[in-house]
């Protein structure tokens, strides 16, 4: 095992991070893009066409299992997402979930996620004219610029990792970005556990992010306590105006704005609201709790859920958009919620891993040793 993990530290990923810019140095000004004396709608699709969004969860690796036939550069209406409407919505970027159903857990899980691994590899590689695999923020933007949707793996359930580094490291080498910390004992209601929170020292030195939604109190505050990466909740919304449970409280999305974290709203009937207004009124909550730079979109198409009403799909981002520009959201806030808060996280995860590397070498701790 030691040979396999010096093998995956040296690869080109990681030694590439020396060149990577520090991304808590403030930007340039902004500069605006569109018109605001336009329509809002058109507005929007001039601001989207400079600044995409960067979806953070897409459910389609699991709906492709059933679908072996599946052409999306064509368009198919089997499902909520291919590549026609990905344009149409302008989305430049893609997470797809490796989540597994409940009922997959244990030594099944491994398999199965390295399974949902391969295929979206698969199918990104019998689409190339559409979508592109991407592992860090550069890559992303290079696809978005040759006119490919970027596509990052993640996130995937901690379950997957087999209570094992060895695996972290083997999926994070295959390209995982995003882990969700809960549904196993290590991450648990009870909060982290000692080998938690070894996985996610470890996570920050791979560059993998930390996905809190879904994750207990517990779990979520100390995860916050603990990284030196940014976290991410992939699919959280405000539970002050939905009590639902992956949606976050006040002060979690305080804790998180202070933190410098991305609360990404999910486009899902259940979570935020039947229509593009409590969608908004979601991110307006957000936005003024945890900050402009700390609040981003998660489309959750082909994940089982219903979407509110002209959500239906991946092209229908313009409509929210312009929904937010009629509430004086201004250009720059919208650039930041469609795509820039998703690099910073992307940016400020590989930079913590480049420092978390000069200071540790790849942990061998085993669960036995730390949780007894």
């Amino acid at each position: 095992m030691a040979d396999l993990q010096d093998e995956l530290h040296s690869t080109s990923e990681v030694a590439g991070l020396d060149d990577l810019p520090d991304p808590f140095v403030e930007s340039e000004p902004y500069t605006p893009v569109s018109d605001p004396d336009t329509e809002p709608l058109e507005r929007a699709h001039v601001i989207l066409a400079a600044h995409p969004v960067a979806d953070g969860y897409s459910g389609l690796p699991w709906a492709l299992r059933h679908l072996p036939w599946l052409d999306l550069e064509i368009g198919e209406s089997s499902v909520d997402t291919d590549v026609p409407r990905l344009r149409e919505g302008h989305v430049g970027a893609l997470f797809w979930s490796l989540h597994l159903p409940e009922s997959i857990g244990g030594d099944r899980a491994v398999g199965a996620t390295l399974e949902q691994l391969d295929l979206v590899k698969t199918v990104v590689g019998a689409h190339p004219e559409g979508l592109r695999l991407a592992r860090t923020a550069g890559e992303t933007a290079d696809a978005r610029h040759c006119g490919r949707v970027a596509v990052l793996l993640g996130p995937a359930g901690a379950a997957a990792l087999g209570d094992s580094l060895g695996i972290l490291r083997s999926l994070r080498a295959l390209g995982l970005r995003v882990l969700t910390l809960s549904g196993v004992t290590w991450a648990s209601e009870a909060g982290l556990t000692r080998f938690g929170e070894e996985v996610l020292r470890e996570m920050n030195r791979l560059g993998v992010l930390a996905d809190l939604s879904g994750a207990s109190a517990e779990t979520a505050r100390r995860a916050l306590a603990v990284s030196k990466a940014p976290v991410v909740c992939t699919r959280s919304a405000a539970r002050a105006l939905r009590p639902h449970p992956a949606n976050l409280p006040d002060d979690l999305l305080a804790e998180l704005g202070a933190a410098k974290g991305l609360c990404m709203v999910p486009l899902t009937a259940e979570q935020t609201g039947p229509s593009v207004r409590d969608v908004a009124d979601h991110l307006d909550h957000v936005r003024s709790l945890a900050g402009a730079e700390c609040v981003g979109l998660s489309g959750t198409y082909d994940a089982g859920t219903a979407h509110p009403q002209d959500l239906t799909d991946a092209s229908c981002y313009p409509h929210l958009i312009a929904e937010l520009l009629r509430r004086d959201w201004c250009e720059s806030d919208i650039a930041l919620l469609a795509w820039g808060n998703v690099q910073r996280v992307l940016r400020g995860a590989d930079f913590a891993a480049r420092a978390a590397q000069e200071r540790r070498e790849a942990s061998t701790a085993r669960i036995s040793d730390l949780d007894g």
